[in-house]
Formats: C-alpha cells, structure tokens, sequence
C-alpha cells in the first residue's frame, strides 16, 4: 500500500481535481490533467472526499451484510474471509491523502469549520478500517517517499485518535469561524450546515463510545451524555442522496444486474423473517407483516405466498424448506435509482441511547425490564425508521409484541429494531461482534449454512474481522506479518 500511497495524493488529486471545474461531484472516476495539491481548494477536495467515505462504508457492508445476514450473493450464497479490497483503496487512496490536505489549507486560510468537517471524515474512516481489520496504517499513512513501509496502529490508538478528532471538530464547531469561508454545494451531506455537522460529531461519538463499552473506556452514561447533543429528527440524516443522471450502487448492482442475468444478491431469511412475523409473532391481530417489508423488498411468489428469504449457504430455500421468493424490490427505499447511501440516522441514534439507558440501569443480555429513557428511545427509533421509510407505523408500534411495555423491555427488543432500521449499514457488523453473535440479543441468528464436504478451516465459525488486501500484503509484507490474525479472531474492542 506505501508504495502506493507514495504517490497518494498526486493520485487522488488526479481523480478529483475535476471538481474545480464542475458543479457533479459524483464523476468521482473522470480523468483530468494532472494537478497539484497546492493547486487545488479545499472545495475541489471536500466532495469528493464525502463520496469515496461513503463508497468505503458501501464496499464494506457488501460482505460485511451477508456475515449479518442481511443478504446472500446470488440469492443465498454464503461469503468466505474477506479483503474488503474496495473499503481500503477508499480509504487509503482517496480520503486519507484528502482530508490531511484539506486540514492543511483550513489551518493556513483559518478555516476551522472546514477544519472540522475534515476532521469528522478523517474519524469516520480511520474507525471504519480499524473496526473491519483491527491494527491498520494511520499516524505513518500518509507520510509518503519519507516512510515506504509504515508501521501499524493499534486498534486502541486509532479509535483515540479518531475520538479526539472529533473533539477537535466539536470544539471548532462550537466556535464562530471568522475566516468568511463556507461551504456550499461540495458539502454533499448537510450542504454547509455546520449545525449538522456538529450534531452529526457527536452522534459518530457516542456510536465510537458504545464499542468500546466491553473494555471500560467509557460507561453507559457517557453514551448517554454524548448522544443527548446528537441527532434530533431524520433530517439529521447523514447520507448522500443520488442524483437522477447517476446510480446508487445497491441499485446498479442488485436490482439491474438481476435483470440482466449477471451477479446480485437477495434478502436473507433473518432480516425477512424478522420482518414477516415469523421470529417475532404478532399479536394484536391487526399486523400481518411489518409495514417496512413490502417498502424494502418484492414478494415473487404466487398470490399469498408468505414471505420467505433466503438462507445463507443454501441452495435457494427459505427455513421452512420452501424456495425462497423475496427479493430486492426495483423501486424499494434502499433498492431505487437514486436512494442514498447511508451511514447513521437519527433512528440508530436512539436506539443508541435505548441500549445505553438500558445498560445504565443495570440490563444485560437476559435481562428483563428498564427505565422510561430506555423505553421512550426505543420507541422513537422505531418511529424514525417508519418515518424514513415512508411506513405507516401505527397498527405495528400498537401491537404487544413491539409495544411491549417499559417492565418488559428487552435488550433484544431494541437490537432486533436496531438491525431492522440499519439495514445495508455496516454498523450492523459491529453490533454482531460486541454481543458475540449472540442469539440471546440477536432472536433466531443462526450460522451460515454449510454443506458436509465443505473443506474450510473455518467450518463452524463466525468471521470477525477482514483480512489484508494483497496489495499491502505485497508492498508491506513484515509490517503485515506482525498484525495478521485469523479472520474469526475478534478485533481489540471485542475481546
């Protein structure tokens, strides 16, 4: 990867600097003459940056979600160890080299809200590698022809790291910036609302802080503390919306590719089952299936047919052994044209703050029962999802087995709506590792299927981590060799 990134930012700078000259910051791929860092503003650089940090999250979660069984490639099959090639070369070739050199121009043109919003992407991907590989390149990363063969940060340093870059932008933020600089269309998120921004800094903390429960670096009610400046409403939202002359990529790669007989992936049985009644029976006798359902995916069987996703590693069959016949809907809130990319909503907020309240009061995985703080978020992270979806939600959020009450709330309750409401979203992953894949916390998860010849030495295993791409196998083979683990072996914050 050094040797690449000896040439990073001359790289990124190549693939970006149209920006200078064009309002589309999604032509992330065009090709322009060569130009210099120094050449360019921070405003050719920001949109970019937001693109590629969104693409990382996206090339991630495509193997991370069938290890959450949010889907399986080709409807069911079910996905080995992985480089996660696609996040890295994000990360590595087009945000990092970026964001240093738009940190640098906000410090020489006092731009700190500039600054900031840097700072907050530089966070967002250095956690993103360090939660998928554990051990990644961060404070020796960039520093080019002067360091070929960096060594690696804990994962432990780079989440301080990334936490105190979120400070430092919290703190910014929180000032007046006199600098007269602003931000405009190249903000392709909040476009140049700092407010947002600030919100978003602390809403990135507290999902930061709520890994790192497990080794004590903070407790349930910093979580709590931290998420009270968050998110306030869904237009907090922090996504990338598409637009109509381009293509969201779950989209392109799902929903055409099916069409045209070529690769895709299909819902997985966990996720439709959780949302066809099947793990979680309804019982008011109003609900039928969760009103998401049907916004999110296609039911293909014949007229009545329920709902049946597919099984990760089968042979195209649901859990009751019929074939499966749900697939990602052409038009579906995640699956049309121009949906956005997601990373983090106002409704994993409070589910956020519905599992650290339940945590501060005591609950753990089995636990029954918890407070008003606990209950109410749970219910507004659920209304919020509803909400974003477009979901009538009133017959659902009514029925007692959603509604279930603040003496009978459960950690599961609130992880089952957490995995509903983050679908597509790498998170997830995390969530899966902090409870040990539990099925205690996680209702019906079960192991990819596996078939009796399979020859793997993983047989039986969860994976828990990405493997290094070749690329810096290749060009940092020692450095490599001191941090590689297995890919069932937890990453720091989980052990």
């Amino acid at each position: 990867m050094m040797r690449k990134l000896i040439r990073n930012i001359f790289i990124g700078t190549l693939l970006l600097a149209f920006a200078a000259c064009s309002d589309d910051y999604f032509d992330v791929n065009t090709p322009s003459a060569s130009v210099n860092v120094e050449d360019l503003g921070m405003s050719d650089l920001l949109g970019p940056v937001i693109h590629s940090t969104l693409y990382a999250q996206y090339y991630a979660e495509t193997v991370a979600g069938n290890y959450t069984q949010y889907f399986g490639g080709y409807g069911y099959a079910a996905a080995g160890f992985s480089e996660m090639s696609g996040a890295w070369s994000e990360i590595y070739l087009y945000v990092l080299p970026n964001t240093v050199a738009i940190k640098e121009k906000a410090e020489e043109s006092g731009a700190k809200h500039y600054r900031a919003v840097a700072e907050i992407l530089e966070a967002i991907n250095i956690s993103l590698a360090a939660d998928m590989w554990d051990n990644i390149p961060y404070s020796e990363a960039t520093d080019g022809t002067s360091n070929p063969y960096p060594n690696f940060d804990t994962q432990e340093e780079v989440y301080t790291s990334a936490i105190t870059l979120l400070d430092n932008a919290i703190a910014a933020l929180n000032e007046n910036d006199d600098s007269n600089i602003t931000m405009g269309s190249e903000d392709l998120i909040y476009g140049g609302d700092m407010s947002k921004w600030l919100k978003a800094a602390y809403t990135i903390k507290a999902r930061l802080q709520l890994h790192l429960l497990a080794k004590g670096v903070y407790s349930p009610s910093d979580v709590l503390s931290t998420i009270e400046n968050g998110f306030t409403s869904i237009d907090d939202d922090f996504q990338m919306d598409f637009p109509s002359e381009q293509l969201n990529p779950w989209y392109a790669n799902n929903v055409l590719t099916r069409n045209t007989g070529n690769y895709y992936r299909a819902p997985n049985d966990q996720i439709v089952s959780l949302l066809n009644g099947t793990i979680y029976p309804f019982e008011s006798g109003l609900v039928e299936i969760d009103p998401r359902l049907p916004i999110m995916f296609e039911n293909e069987g014949a007229e009545g047919d329920p709902w049946r996703g597919f099984m990760n590693g089968g042979e195209g069959e649901s859990s009751d052994g019929e074939d499966a016949n749900t697939f990602f809907k052409d038009g579906g809130y995640y699956t049309n044209a121009t949906a956005p990319l997601i990373l983090i909503t106002y409704a994993e907020a409070m589910f956020i703050k519905a599992e650290a309240a339940f945590l501060a009061n005591g609950g753990n995985e089995t636990s029954v029962g918890s407070n008003s703080v606990a209950y109410e978020a749970y219910m507004e992270g659920i209304a919020a999802s509803m909400e974003k979806l477009g979901a009538d939600g009133t017959d659902y959020m009514t029925d007692t087995a959603v509604d279930v009450g603040e003496s009978n709330l459960m950690l599961h309750h609130i992880m089952k709506e957490k995995y509903i409401a983050n679908y597509f979203n790498v998170e997830t992953y995390n969530d899966f590792r902090r409870y040990n894949f539990s099925d205690n916390v996680f209702m019906g998860l079960e192991l990819r299927l596996e078939g009796e010849d399979e020859d793997s030495e993983y047989t039986g295993q969860w994976y828990r981590r990405a493997i290094y791409p070749d690329s810096e196998q290749n060009s940092n083979e020692d450095v490599v060799n001191a941090n590689w683990q297995e890919p069932t072996v937890d990453v720091w914050w989980a052990q």
